[in-house]
């Protein structure tokens, strides 16, 4: 079997666990607590008039005949129109509009650990038993144990109520006001992400002359606050993550460094530095695929609540409140997103399994 047949079969296997997921998302919405019509109406309405709405919006109809439209709409991405959130905007639009903010939230929350949590690992599997080596094992340690929300909220307290604090540990994140003792906080408020413009004509210049021109923009002082502005939830999210991928990229080259191939690299007389970058590391990558991968499954809940603390206002603070007010059609919408993402992302991890190593088969 070759590897992109390979690829095709997993993605028609997704299929049944995509509906089994969706299936039991509404058998929850249906069946759960959620009442949609006392959260347009509020609690106290006269029966007539809960009737009336319960009925414009499908809920009177057999569950067979509803779950057929609802597994319908969402095979057409018909996602319906939003009932509380933002009454009577589509819930497609709503989602295409928070997307970007958690696009570039998750973007900083997986780079941040891939480029600091797997170099550190390394450099102490590469070291072990030295000072650095303690040193990121206990880092790993420590931000393996410390809770997401925990450490959200008391980062986000640190940010906006210290006046001790210099504007350069901030990031810039806090304006001081010394003469009224006022603290200015640019914590909690969506990032901007307009700094990528494609109307108009941009020039290039060299030298005061106009060398040719882009049909798109890219502002540079608007790209530094919004990644000033991402990186501390982005910094929480991936804590959990960086500990895990130094632990066991620790774990991995002590493991890989003691191999029997790399004992036969030495006595044919390879440098150390070829050893590790040709043998170690990319020996020592195979058992983080998956934990890099799966990472991102957790991004998606953490996603939830860092937006929240944060005012990030993307899917994840839009989940929090279509769940909170009730607004079905929005709640439902979401969890078939979020299904596909982490169906994907297993998909990829196999697929990336066998790019890394060629002795996996496709069977």
């Amino acid at each position: 079997m070759s590897r992109w047949n390979y690829f095709a079969r997993r993605l028609l296997l997704m299929i049944p666990v995509v509906w089994f997921g969706v299936t039991v998302t509404f058998l929850v919405l249906r069946l759960g607590p959620l009442d949609p019509v006392a959260a347009i109406l509020g609690p106290n309405v006269p029966p007539s008039m809960y009737a009336k709405v319960e009925a414009q919006l499908g809920l009177t109809k057999p569950l067979w005949e509803q779950y057929l439209q609802y597994m319908l709409n969402l095979v057409t991405l018909d996602f319906g129109n939003s009932y509380v959130v933002k009454d009577g905007t589509s819930a497609m639009l709503l989602i295409v509009e928070h997307t970007p903010r958690t696009i570039w939230l998750g973007f900083w929350s997986v780079l941040l650990p891939l480029f600091l949590g797997i170099p550190l690992g390394f450099y102490a599997g590469l070291n072990p038993n030295t000072f650095s080596d303690y040193f990121a094992s206990f880092g790993g340690i420590l931000w393996r144990a410390m809770p997401n929300f925990w450490l959200g909220v008391i980062l986000l307290s640190v940010l906006s109520q210290s006046q001790q604090v210099s504007s350069l540990l901030t990031f810039g994140l806090v304006e001081f006001d010394w003469q009224n003792f006022v603290v200015r906080t640019k914590v909690v408020t969506p990032p901007p992400l307009d700094f990528y413009q494609y109307d108009g004509a941009f020039p290039v210049a060299l030298g005061g002359v106009t060398l040719f021109s882009l049909p798109f923009g890219f502002d540079v002082d608007t790209f530094i606050a919004a990644t000033k502005m991402v990186l501390p939830p982005a910094l929480v999210m991936g804590s959990a993550s960086m500990g895990n991928e130094m632990r066991l990229g620790r774990t991995a080259v002590l493991e890989t460094i003691n191999s029997k191939y790399v004992d036969t690299a030495r006595m044919k007389g390879l440098s150390r530095r070829k050893i590790v970058w040709k043998h170690v590391f990319r020996n020592a990558l195979i058992p983080l695929v998956p934990i890099i991968l799966n990472e991102a499954f957790l991004l998606i809940g953490g996603s939830v609540i860092m937006e929240t603390i944060f005012g990030i206002n993307g899917l994840g603070y839009l989940f929090f409140q279509a769940a909170v007010q009730g607004d079905m059609p929005l709640v439902g919408s979401l969890m078939y997103i979020f299904i596909l993402i982490i169906v994907f992302m297993n998909i990829l991890q196999d697929f990336m399994y066998t790019v890394i190593d060629p002795r996996v088969g496709y069977e």
